[in-house]
């Protein structure tokens, strides 16, 4: 039983044709879906870079604790203070080198030159590097708990001693020749702040 060879050909070469065009249809509606999928990460990426301003959300920060995100490079803490951690600022006014952020190494901004260094008395966000060699101070830590920092709450850099009180003001006779940095920021909402930008430009 012989078969014709060119019997379904003109049927074939069209299915053939349609199965083509269907997958280049397909597969080109998958990059449609993919290119904006894709590209949606690259703003953020190059806005990273460049410095963006970040914005976080407070509400995943219970009292006492402190957070840690990335802004230009730099580690931003974000401390949710209780009251008593307020109090121990407050006790520190007599023992920091600059209670009033007057200092200009790192500038703080006017509306942080307050004894808390903020302008909500219960978030203290600051860039988490000590003023002296660029080391990471630890912390937050509780009054009696570091020989170091003895009665006093605050943080420790570990590298030469530096001390800093809750908020981040530099204990006397420290290597540590500043407070701790205060990044531009401004709250956009009651639990949303944006660092990096604080409209004063």
């Amino acid at each position: 039983m012989s078969s014709n060879p060119t019997a379904n050909g003109p049927a074939d070469g069209e299915r053939r044709a349609a199965l083509v065009t269907a997958g280049a249809v397909g597969a080109a509606g998958a990059c449609a879906l993919a290119v904006p999928f894709v590209s949606s990460f690259a703003p953020s990426e190059r806005a990273r870079a460049a410095g963006a301003p970040v914005e976080f959300d407070l509400s995943g920060v219970p009292p006492g604790e402190m957070r840690t995100v990335e802004w230009r490079g730099k580690p931003v803490w974000i401390l949710r203070r209780t009251p008593e951690m307020i109090e121990a600022v407050k006790r520190a006014d007599g023992a920091v080198a600059d209670p009033n952020s007057q200092r200009t190494a790192y500038p703080t901004p006017q509306y942080a030159r307050n004894a808390l260094r903020s302008i909500k008395p219960e978030f203290f966000i600051a860039v988490g590097i000590c003023s002296h060699l660029g080391c990471s101070p630890v912390g937050p830590l509780a009054a009696n708990t570091n020989a170091v920092l003895g009665a006093d709450a605050g943080f420790l850099c570990p590298c030469h001693g530096s001390t800093f009180d809750l908020a981040g003001r530099v204990f006397r006779a420290k290597p540590a020749p500043d407070n701790l940095e205060v990044p531009p920021h401004k709250y956009l909402s009651d639990t949303t702040v944006l660092i990096g930008e604080d409209g004063t430009a």
